[in-house]
């Protein structure tokens, strides 16, 4: 009887989780406070909007070199760094001046100064995550372990918004951001303490789970990177279609993790702590459809090969988000509104492992960097969706805000079906 393949994979990957679920964690806090540093700090929302952008900016820019930089250095050492890096920089947005010894520019400049450097130094998680993927899980097996990535993230702002709103009540928001700070130090020590950037280099592993890895690849699991491959990347139809899809299908996710706690409060009118349990549940019901699109995506690829095994769950995720939208915005119940919008969001969740998988499938061993360009374009529309939000509410209303989402996940939804997922770049 042969070798049973070890579960070392999913161990690594239970890190990974755990690395998604701190990062976004720490980087949501600032939208939990919003309300009480913006009274804090005399803030108006358009002003707001111009430090949310100043993250989405930098976390944006960042993405394709952060890419490069898990791939040239590894997963390993780049995690390691840069959630160490998390904690450092949440610490140093405690120090933000207030308006006793500061005027309204300065504070503005710091605080968005402070954000553009979370931006920085969380940028790399997840084309860091993706090469980690793409190295420990075999052909055919991405999907799952990427869609359960945004589960962990998805999670992490949920525990965020009851955890973040009590400790901003009863400590203030300096207070609390000092209190949890020191999870990206955690994260770290774990992780460089388990992870390897080979899989046939971990201690735990056997030959069986290694051989289960390497099966159907193009290629070896690593391979030596140079910049014409980045180029390849960055000139790749298939890439550049599949990043513009995630650019729409985005709308709607930083609608929800930038503004859906200051419209339950401000525009729906619920106290505090009922809005963060009806924030919470949103991305509960988000990470949910994360693990089911990711399996599903795994399932259907199997089946039905790459090219449309990647396509239906964007194809019912984006259905879905568009209907479940529209009834949310425009519902005259608070309660029945925002249950609805959990189901959006729930349905745009389900795309996640489909649009990673498919970064990995297409960029071959590049994955890295080809996820870094994916979440460049993601995080373009964080830019535009902090200034564009505020803007169409102020001018059209919130109905029409929230409703402007459906038009982006149409868009989405066409782009991707011109994405072929099934033509890997040629690295030879």
């Amino acid at each position: 009887m042969g070798q049973s393949p070890t579960f070392v994979r999913w161990r690594v990957f239970v890190i990974l989780a755990m690395a998604s679920f701190v990062a976004y964690f720490l980087r949501s806090d600032i939208s939990i406070a919003a309300p009480v540093m913006m009274l804090d700090l005399g803030l108006s929302e358009i002003e707001w909007g111009w430090v949310i952008a100043a993250f989405t900016t930098s976390y944006a820019i960042l993405q394709f070199p952060g890419g490069i930089f898990g791939d040239k250095v590894g997963p390993r050492k780049a995690l390691a760094i840069i959630a160490s890096l998390w904690s450092i920089a949440m610490l140093l947005t405690v120090l933000i001046p207030d308006p006793a010894v500061a005027s309204g520019a300065m504070i503005l400049g710091s605080l968005m100064a402070a954000r553009f450097l979370v931006g920085i130094v969380q940028a790399p998680i997840f084309p860091v995550l993706n090469t980690t993927i793409s190295r420990w899980f075999p052909v055919g097996g991405w999907a799952l372990p990427t869609g359960l990535s945004s589960t962990g993230l998805t999670l992490g702002f949920a525990a965020a918004a009851p955890i973040m709103a009590w400790l901003v009540a009863e400590f203030g928001w300096r207070t609390a951001f000092t209190m949890v700070a020191p999870l990206g130090f955690v994260v770290s020590a774990l992780w460089w303490w388990y992870a390897r950037d080979d899989p046939a280099e971990h201690p735990s592993i056997n030959e069986a789970e290694v051989e289960l890895i390497k099966a159907e690849r193009t290629g070896p699991v690593m391979t030596p990177i140079n910049p014409p491959g980045w180029v390849r990347i960055l000139k790749n139809r298939n890439i550049i279609l599949l990043t513009a899809s995630y650019f729409c299908s985005n709308f709607v996710f930083y609608s929800t993790f930038s503004w859906f706690y200051y419209y339950a409060v401000t525009v729906r009118e619920f106290d505090t702590a009922t809005a963060s349990y009806v924030t919470s549940t949103q991305w509960i019901a988000g990470a949910a459809g994360a693990a089911l699109g990711g399996w599903l995506c795994d399932h259907l690829v199997r089946k039905f090969g790459l090219q449309w095994g990647s396509r239906w769950p964007i194809i019912i995720g984006q259905t879905g988000c568009v209907v479940f939208l529209l009834i949310g915005a425009f519902h005259d119940n608070a309660m029945v509104a925002v249950s609805f919008l959990a189901l959006c969001f729930f349905f745009q969740q389900i795309t996640e492992g489909s649009y990673w998988s498919t970064s990995i499938a297409i960029g071959n061993q590049l994955a890295g960097a080809a996820g870094g360009v994916l979440n460049t374009g993601a995080n373009a529309m964080g830019i535009l969706n902090a200034l564009l939000v505020p803007w169409i509410a102020l001018t059209f209303g919130w109905q029409i805000a929230v409703a402007s989402g459906a038009v982006f996940s149409i868009l989405a939804l066409v782009l991707l079906m011109f994405v072929r997922a099934d033509e890997p770049i040629n690295l030879d």
